[in-house]
């Protein structure tokens, strides 16, 4: 199971750290293209068909629930399948959400941060071997 780990991490850590990077070094253009996808049921939808499959993939192949960082890449694949089953089933609750976050000042560099501090440590806890 440990290289299944190394794996997801090595994939998932790089991904989030470059998506962080790049929503810091354009804030303004990340709040704008968030609000067309919320103006878009078609993008919210075609989002929901590749994000629940890949969080699913992450769960059936790495369903960890150890007291390790391994579990990060568990939650991880749960909150991406249930994000993209949200997206398919019930994108109003998106809008409303995502509308109330995008009117707070510190939500894109706060976002931002937390996609490179988890990329970070995906990062870490991947190439460290």
């Amino acid at each position: 199971m440990m290289q299944t780990s190394l794996f997801l991490a090595r994939l998932i850590g790089p991904v989030m750290l470059v998506i962080g990077l790049a929503v810091f070094a354009n804030q303004r253009g990340f709040r704008d293209m968030a609000e067309e996808f919320l103006a878009s049921r078609a993008l919210m939808f075609l989002a929901g068909l590749v994000i629940m499959p890949a969080g699913l993939a992450i769960v059936l192949t790495h369903n960890v629930w150890t007291a390790d960082w391994r579990v990060l890449i568990t939650i991880f694949g749960w909150l991406c399948a249930i994000g993209g089953a949200i997206r398919l089933f019930e994108p109003p609750f998106l809008v409303k959400t995502g509308r109330a976050f995008l009117k707070q000042a510190y939500f894109t560099p706060m976002a931002a941060a937390i996609w490179v501090a988890l990329g970070l440590l995906f990062c870490f806890f991947g190439y460290r071997h």
